[in-house]
């Protein structure tokens, strides 16, 4: 309400988002449907995961009382995850030090 209505709506192929209910709401408010191909699990397998770390490490074992104390443990959930938290998959270094890293330039000889 607060934004009004989006312009599109982007899901993956899932049955609730593919239902002819749901997308007649949808098109009804003129709101245009894009989903992501089937079997194209890569474009969002990082974000699940991520999302299964922060319930596993975090909301599970939280009991929020509050929207702003949930709001307030996954910001520093996030804080740790990617400032001291060591990945497998970054060769044990935090998501930053594997960005920054990234970025530092790298100087050639002459």
């Amino acid at each position: 309400m607060r934004h009004g209505k989006p312009d599109i709506f982007n899901s993956d192929q899932g049955s609730q988002f593919t239902s002819i209910d749901f997308t007649a709401v949808l098109k009804k408010a003129e709101i245009a449907i894009s989903m992501d191909g089937k079997g194209a699990w890569r474009d969002n397998v990082f974000v699940k995961r991520l999302w299964r770390s922060i319930k596993y490490e975090e909301v599970y074992l939280h009991a929020y009382k509050t929207v702003p104390e949930a709001r307030a443990g996954i910001s520093r959930y996030l804080a740790f995850y990617n400032s001291r938290r060591p990945h497998s998959s970054l060769d044990r270094q935090t998501p930053d030090q594997a960005y920054f890293k990234a970025l530092t330039p790298i100087l050639v000889a002459a």
